[in-house]
């Protein structure tokens, strides 16, 4: 059952063929035997996991089905879970419990789902790593015994999944958060047109750039888990009216004499990559022309620009949203000698260094003798991007891209935090733009390890960029189950 996808176990559970309490229980017990080694959930919660699958079958055997009925899956530990503990992966937040429930993992319990418990990740969502978390960082599950990055910062979601301690997950991309960690961890990570899935009850970062999505180990899965999340919530100033629907398969968009154009970017084909990305980008190239795609060359002036832009633009809102944790409502409190003390001692002792260095990068920004040199001057480069966007889906209609640079590295790599910085280079750009983008795996490079490319469209294309995605999937045919711990 581990080794289902989603679609597959949604078939087998419709069909009577395996109950919602049994595929619940074989994941438990893979959590019980691994969870410890790979480090990618923070809270396990068997019980309501149990209880949310007898529901599930009782609903199924009384003909009320759900959507994604009995599908067990990892929330990222940035979703406000009601009655469940809910850390942001730190300290400050390490014993917080919401009485209330996040929108999409409202959705999510709407759908019919089954919760396993809540997934690490980097400090505040702040990281390439998830090493920034209070708790420890996940393990990616691909050649574990050299303790290798999962990414950052949905790393726990993509562990949980690549790993079969969960057959889906969901996750959050503010700069790449989705996308990084499913490349090279060999999953599918979807970050949707911004506006699309509801941030209300989502521990904020960065309010503009803040995109909920799923991650999945397939194209159709994820457009399943999609579905369910997407939608109009009017708690959201920000949540758009477009609707999202689908149902799996998902249709070709290119073969049969559909003709679509598929966009490269003239300024990545310069910036330094590994052999085995180059090689094998080339090669999913290769197959989009096969099957009748025209590959076209298009320019986006200013995206080498996006990594300093959005460094200035993620710490400066992170800065006023995490002003909020001033141990007087909820959260780490340490008392001092006043308030004001009380205040330095709480939020000393409960961020951790990467948080810290982002919250006073962004104060700094925002002062009154730097918010016109930095912080308007990185809103202008986020405009320009964005039009640049838009000019570029005049000439094609979809683009594709790296999702990194290169295989997942050790967790201690030893880079500084600018190099960690750097590796944000080939997905910063789309959340500046607010635009869909999804990162698929085309192949597995020299050393085993996978790689993954990107689909990127227009705002509101999400489907399009799932179809798409699709195509390279299936060309690229990657056993994206680790052979250490799936057994394949």
């Amino acid at each position: 059952m581990i080794n289902l996808t989603l679609t597959e176990a949604l078939q087998k559970l419709n069909s009577g063929e395996i109950s919602a309490v049994e595929l619940t229980r074989a994941y438990l017990d893979r959590i019980e035997k691994y969870s410890a080694d790979l480090n990618c959930y923070i809270t396990t919660t068997p019980e309501r996991a149990l209880a949310d699958a007898a529901a599930s079958d009782a609903r199924r055997a009384g003909g009320d089905t759900l959507p994604l009925d009995g599908a067990p899956i990892a929330m990222k530990d940035l979703f406000a879970t009601r009655g469940i503990r809910t850390t942001a992966a730190s300290r400050m937040l390490e014993n917080f419990v919401p009485e209330y429930e996040s929108t999409v993992s409202q959705k999510l319990i709407d759908a019919g789902t089954v919760l396993l418990g809540k997934a690490n990740l980097d400090e505040f969502a702040m990281g390439t790593f998830s090493k920034t978390s209070f708790f420890g960082a996940p393990i990616n599950p691909w050649q574990m015994e050299n303790k290798l990055t999962a990414g950052g910062s949905s790393g726990g979601s993509t562990s949980a999944v690549a790993s079969g301690l969960a057959i889906a997950a969901t996750g959050t991309d503010t700069g790449g958060s989705i996308r990084f960690p499913a490349a090279i961890t060999g999953m599918v990570g979807m970050k949707p047109t911004y506006g699309l899935c509801s941030r209300w009850g989502c521990v904020a970062f960065a309010s503009s750039l803040d995109t909920p999505g799923p991650i999945a180990r397939t194209v159709d899965d994820t457009a399943l888990l999609l579905s369910a999340m997407a939608g109009h919530d009017a708690k959201d100033s920000t949540s758009c009216h477009s609707d999202y629907k689908c149902n799996a398969p998902l249709e070709p968009i290119l073969g049969d004499g559909k003709k679509l154009r598929v966009g490269v970017i003239k300024e990545f084909m310069d910036v330094k990559i590994s052999d085995d990305m180059k090689t094998l980008f080339e090669k999913r190239i290769s197959d989009l022309k096969s099957i009748g795609a025209e590959i076209v060359e298009v320019s986006i002036p200013n995206i080498l620009d996006a990594l300093a832009a959005y460094y200035i633009i993620a710490p400066a809102e992170a800065s006023s949203n995490l002003a909020r944790y001033d141990g007087m409502r909820y959260g780490l409190r340490v008392e001092g000698s006043d308030i004001y003390d009380t205040f330095k001692k709480s939020r000393a002792a409960g961020f951790g260094d990467e948080v810290k260095r982002r919250m006073i990068i962004g104060t700094a920004v925002l002062s009154s003798e730097s918010y016109d040199v930095y912080f308007m001057q990185a809103a202008r480069v986020r405009r320009m991007i964005a039009d640049s966007f838009n000019s570029a889906f005049e000439q094609c209609d979809l683009i594709v891209c790296p999702s990194s640079a290169g295989t997942a590295m050790p967790l201690d790599a030893g880079l500084s935090p600018l190099e960690f910085y750097a590796l944000d280079l080939f997905t910063v750009a789309m959340n500046l733009a607010g635009v869909p983008a999804c990162s698929v795996p085309c192949g597995l490079a020299q050393n085993g390890l996978p790689l993954g490319m990107q689909v990127v469209g227009p705002r509101f294309a999400d489907m399009r960029v799932l179809q798409l995605a699709k195509h390279i999937e299936t060309a690229a045919a990657v056993n994206n189950r680790p052979t250490t711990i799936m057994g394949k």
